[in-house]
């Protein structure tokens, strides 16, 4: 028998822990019923159910969302930079990562530049994302999409 404030009382006999539970004006629950002899403890049953219901209802779920980052194949290596942190920030935060690089006119004669751009920014990336699609060419796009660890 274990009492209101979590002290132990002891075995008790049902009775008698029915008659201390209703003198403390609360409720006789049995805990562990399949011990030998079951353990009860008085407390507020309602409270605890309650409290109980508001645990369980206050998890907090994250819903990813996709965030892009656009970049060409002349890009500074300042700018990647930038971007790159800006993409920790975003996979920190548990949101995906689409990396594009962009090519424009003569720039699709060059796609090994895009390409050495893109494996830069994923080998930057490597230590908080992992790669969800490998990168590959749409059009006039190079497109990688990278999850959060």
């Amino acid at each position: 028998m274990i009492s209101g404030d979590g002290g132990q009382l002891g075995i008790i006999p049902t009775e008698e822990a029915l008659n201390l539970a209703r003198e403390a004006g609360l409720d006789l629950v049995e805990v562990a019923p399949n011990e030998k002899p079951p353990v009860c403890r008085i407390m507020d049953f309602g409270k605890f159910k309650y409290q109980q219901k508001k645990k369980h209802h206050k998890t907090h779920v994250h819903h990813a969302k996709i965030k892009e980052i656009r970049l060409r194949p002349k890009t500074g290596d300042h700018d990647i930079e930038f971007k790159v942190n800006q993409a920790k920030t975003f996979l920190l935060h548990k949101d995906k990562v689409v990396v594009s690089v962009v090519f424009r006119g003569r720039e699709l004669a060059h796609i090994d530049e895009g390409q050495r751009v893109m494996k830069a920014i994923v080998q930057q990336l490597d230590l908080v994302s992992k790669v969800e699609a490998p990168p590959q060419q749409m059009g006039r796009r190079l497109v990688c999409t990278l999850s959060p660890k």
